[in-house]
């Protein structure tokens, strides 16, 4: 078995970063929107604003209050959005239930949306014109590139159908050659198609969903989900989302001692697909910054 490592990725791509920074002759922006108080949002805006520090970027918070309605939040946003310092921006979701976060999302002009998680982006993404891709999906073309783990012809099983893993994701598997099947929700799920898969990816969002006796022998797992368990309170760490603050322990969909036991590749508890999922973000900024 083989650990899919990311954080070693992410370094080289952030000692790259500092350097093209530099070479820029200005120094990039990322506006970053948070809208309420979320202590999971908090930990990756923090992570954000860490590893933008370490290149030489700068980032901006924008923070309003969960009050805010949907037309207010949109005027703000185009404000922000046509700042000129700001060379990339990202809503930091989930937004509040009452925003429709897709009104917000498409506020954001492809040329700035280093997370393509607007109408126009993800259209451009879709059809193959899009100058980033999506960061999640990036962070697992990273791993997948360093570990020579191909996709085309393959079997791939994607759990979770959200906007920013299981959406990507499973296109950019498409794309890639590979025969996609997805698992939208919990109430979906069949042990046959992750039996079956060559390749499972999951952003479902449930604790350690998948267990050892789902995969088959030789399999590669992804796991990008993040859930909340029960538990003491912990201290906070920018560098351990399993450490936490008056909360439980951040875990994967993935029971990592029985699914390590079958699959071939496997991605850690941490610093698997999360530290370059960040670093994305940042290469995207850098990308979009180039080109204006």
């Amino acid at each position: 078995m083989i650990l899919l490592e990311g954080k070693s990725i992410a370094e080289k791509i952030k000692k790259t970063l500092a350097t093209e920074v530099v070479a820029l002759g200005y120094t990039p922006r990322l506006a970053i929107i948070v809208v309420g108080k979320n202590s999971v949002s908090e930990i990756f805006v923090k992570l954000k604003e860490k590893f933008a520090n370490d290149i030489g970027a700068q980032t901006r918070r924008y923070e309003f209050d969960e009050s805010i309605t949907t037309n207010e939040l949109r005027a703000r946003m185009k404000d922000i959005v046509h700042e000129p310092q700001n060379r990339g921006v990202i809503v930091q979701l989930p937004l509040p239930a009452h925003i429709d976060a897709q009104s917000i999302l498409n506020t954001v002009v492809p040329e700035k949306d280093v997370d393509v998680l607007s109408a126009r982006a993800v259209g451009d993404f879709q059809v193959g014109k899009a100058k980033v891709l999506p960061p999640v999906a990036g962070a697992v073309r990273a791993l997948f590139e360093k570990y020579n783990i191909g996709v085309h012809g393959k079997r791939v099983a994607v759990l979770g159908y959200g906007r920013l893993v299981g959406q990507p994701l499973a296109l950019w598997c498409l794309r890639e050659g590979g025969l996609v099947t997805i698992v939208s929700d919990e109430k979906n799920f069949d042990p046959a198609v992750l039996k079956n898969a060559d390749i499972v990816i999951s952003g479902i969002g449930i604790p350690r969903f998948i267990k050892g006796e789902y995969i088959k022998d030789g399999a590669v797992v992804v796991d990008v989900g993040t859930s909340e368990m029960a538990g003491p309170p912990r201290p906070t760490s920018t560098e351990n989302l399993s450490k936490r603050v008056g909360a439980g322990e951040m875990v994967g969909d993935v029971d990592f001692d029985s699914v390590s036991k079958r699959a071939a590749f496997i991605t850690p508890t941490q610093g698997g697909v999360g530290p370059l999922t960040v670093a994305t973000v940042f290469q995207n900024l850098f990308l979009l910054a180039s080109k204006k």
